[in-house]
């Protein structure tokens, strides 16, 4: 079983990073390796590491974001379940501020995304459950909500084709 990753940069927003482990499938299911230290903090600014992992459970037409902050490196997947992963550009002196890119994650296309500092993520559940897992990397302390930027999940100046309309929300992503 060999562990490996197919590591491409984004052809619409520069800096996003999409990673494809190296799958071993038999008859009891599968596995597959989420990092690997030396393929992917080389993706990182020097001096910046990974320091804290979370999960997110969420279920059928959550909506979760749009976040981010101006420090964290965010690596990203769905480990369990499908979701729809937006990434938004908010880098002001950016060629691409306020567009976006959308990546399916599920079983079938088990992907990481490595998000740069100053973008915006967000994810929508299509299944009824999901397990969404954030490996995180950042000089100081951790910034937490309080801190971070967001945007409205449906503002027409970004216009993301999300396949709901009434999604369930936070209070802060209202």
């Amino acid at each position: 079983m060999s562990i490996n990753f197919k590591i491409r940069e984004s052809e619409k927003i520069k800096g996003i990073f999409i990673i494809t482990p190296s799958i071993y499938e038999d008859l009891r299911g599968n596995i597959w390796t989420s990092f690997l230290k030396d393929e992917i903090e080389k993706l990182l600014p020097d001096n910046i590491f990974f320091k804290h992992d979370k999960f997110s459970q969420s279920k059928f037409n959550v909506l979760r974001g749009i976040h981010g902050d101006e420090i964290s490196w965010k690596l990203v997947t769905c480990v369990y379940g499908n979701i729809d992963q937006v990434v938004v550009d908010c880098r002001k002196e950016s060629p691409t501020y306020l567009q976006w890119e959308k990546f399916r994650i599920n079983n079938d296309n088990q992907i990481l995304v490595l998000i740069p500092p100053v973008m915006g993520n967000s994810y929508y559940v299509k299944s009824k459950i999901a397990v969404y897992h954030y490996k995180l990397a950042y000089k100081g302390e951790y910034i937490d909500a309080d801190e971070q930027f967001s945007l409205k999940w449906n503002d027409p100046k970004i216009d993301i084709k999300w396949d709901t309309e009434n999604p369930i929300l936070s209070n802060r992503d209202k």
